[in-house]
């Protein structure tokens, strides 16, 4: 039994200590990235000023490119499908959607709309073929479009209401996720909600103005986050994360929560999470109970290739991060 009880120790010290290497990846171009995402060993990203960077060996080396005719849109997200095949997705108005197929030398106007009210947060996708866009209220009524033909054409769907002062950040573009047919999505604002299938929840997430409230949610089995805060105040620690043990039913507070605001939640395992915003990353090894600080840098995005349990965050000033797990 001492012996099984070492071998836990040991495993468990080692994962905490591969967890502290953070290791920049890329920096310097002049984009804020918001958008990640990756098949097998290519990974993907967007930002500011029309930028993407694509890289097809695990973030050992880039290619960076403007969107010609599209340099002064703020890309907040990209859905990959495969290696050379994604999606950008730029938010205001006009909201645009565009398609690549050739790893990003060309791309496609595949969604236009020109509503003066557009404002689009975050892609999400079932598969290769369908997908979901997520939009703050239009005339009170909350926008989401869907495409069953991998993003080359987009149909409105009925969303819900929304409450008063209810909206969605494109901070991340994790505020959307797929589970099966079933949309869960988390709004902020003066009201916080979860929305699960047809059902929705006030989260006792920070509330009540216009920059607080949920930016991310993640899944994992019958274990669920949400992170959050207060954008404007990022230092503020109260009520910046929610776990639940059974899938969305009811929600705890961190014994220890992260070090503030934060825009993104992902999992590498039902235990082990990571979590970043503005000032910092932080991980967990116990579930959601409590969060280390790994760094202070400032990180917008995640995504976690669960193949080579690789984590890449994304963040200002045309930064890349790595964790090794």
């Amino acid at each position: 039994m001492f012996r099984n009880l070492l071998l836990f120790f040991l495993s468990t010290c080692s994962l905490a200590a591969a967890a502290q290497n953070l290791e920049i990846i890329s920096t310097g171009n002049g984009t804020n990235l918001r958008g990640i995402g990756g098949f097998k060993n290519t990974v993907w990203v967007s930002g500011s000023n029309g930028y993407t960077g694509r890289s097809a060996d695990g973030g050992k080396t880039w290619e960076w490119r403007q969107v010609p005719g599209f340099e002064t849109n703020d890309f907040r997200d990209i859905a990959v499908l495969n290696e050379n095949t994604a999606l950008l997705m730029a938010i205001a108005s006009p909201a645009y959607i565009l398609k690549t197929t050739d790893g990003g030398h060309s791309w496609k106007t595949v969604y236009e709309n020109r509503d003066t009210a557009m404002f689009l947060d975050a892609m999400a996708f079932s598969g290769s073929k369908t997908g979901y866009v997520l939009g703050d209220p239009v005339r009170g009524k909350i926008f989401i479009a869907q495409t069953t033909d991998a993003g080359n054409s987009w149909i409105q769907l009925p969303g819900p209401a929304a409450l008063p002062g209810e909206a969605f950040f494109a901070a991340s573009g994790s505020n959307l996720i797929v589970s099966g047919k079933k949309l869960r999505m988390v709004s902020g604002g003066t009201v916080s909600r979860l929305f699960d299938g047809s059902k929705t929840t006030r989260l006792s997430l920070m509330q009540g103005s216009a920059s607080t409230g949920a930016n991310s949610i993640a899944a994992l089995g019958s274990r669920l986050m949400i992170a959050g805060g207060n954008f404007q105040d990022p230092g503020r620690q109260d009520s910046v994360l929610l776990f639940s043990t059974d899938a969305g039913k009811t929600f705890r507070l961190p014994h220890n929560g992260p070090a503030g605001y934060r825009s993104v939640v992902a999992p590498l395992t039902q235990d082990t999470w990571i979590t970043c915003g503005l000032n910092g990353v932080d991980i967990t090894t116990d579930g959601g109970l409590n969060w280390k600080p790994v760094s202070d840098k400032p990180f917008n995005a995640i995504f976690i290739n669960q193949e080579t349990k690789t984590a890449y965050l994304a963040g200002p000033k045309g930064t890349v991060g790595r964790i090794q797990f």
